[in-house]
């Protein structure tokens, strides 16, 4: 799958459904046939929405993990807790379930953030937090992560 683009708001409805906005939906209609696989993030109060090729991607490095080992048995159990298999209706709506809607602290106001190959699905206040937050310096962060990387001849690194 290529790379999704974008930042995209819409409203929940009381039973939890988000529309998917038209541009979101068209960049993932590719994975509207094989459904999506929704989940807690692992460092963030949201949510994280993987097209099931790039589930299957993810579970085939998970699976490769030592099961004997401790920490990987319980690094298995968190990162799959709470894991739903979702589709996207015809009228292109996501239903979130409860504990998930509970996890993300969503309430009417949402944000779908474009991650890669995934979506994050925010609470709108929470992502203006996180985006917004004076807890990282990302011009400091931007250094570390992509500082080193020197190995293309494209110009951008």
């Amino acid at each position: 799958m290529n790379s999704i683009i974008g930042t995209y708001e819409c409203k929940a409805d009381a039973k939890g459904r988000l529309l998917i906005p038209a541009p979101l939906k068209k960049q993932l209609a590719t994975s509207l046939q094989d459904g999506f696989v929704l989940k807690r993030s692992v460092f963030q109060s949201c949510l994280e929405l993987y097209p099931m090729q790039e589930w299957n991607l993810m579970m085939q490095k998970i699976n490769k993990l030592n099961r004997f080992v401790k920490k990987n048995n319980d690094f298995i159990r968190r990162f799959t807790a709470g894991v739903k298999v979702v589709e996207i209706d015809a009228l292109g709506r996501l239903l979130v379930p409860k504990d998930l809607v509970g996890f993300a602290n969503i309430s009417k106001e949402v944000v779908f953030s474009s991650a890669v190959n995934i979506v994050e699905i925010w609470d709108k206040d929470l992502y203006e937090q996180s985006i917004n937050g004076n807890d990282v310096d990302f011009a400091d962060l931007a250094e570390d992560v992509m500082g080193n990387l020197n190995d293309d001849d494209n110009g951008i690194s």
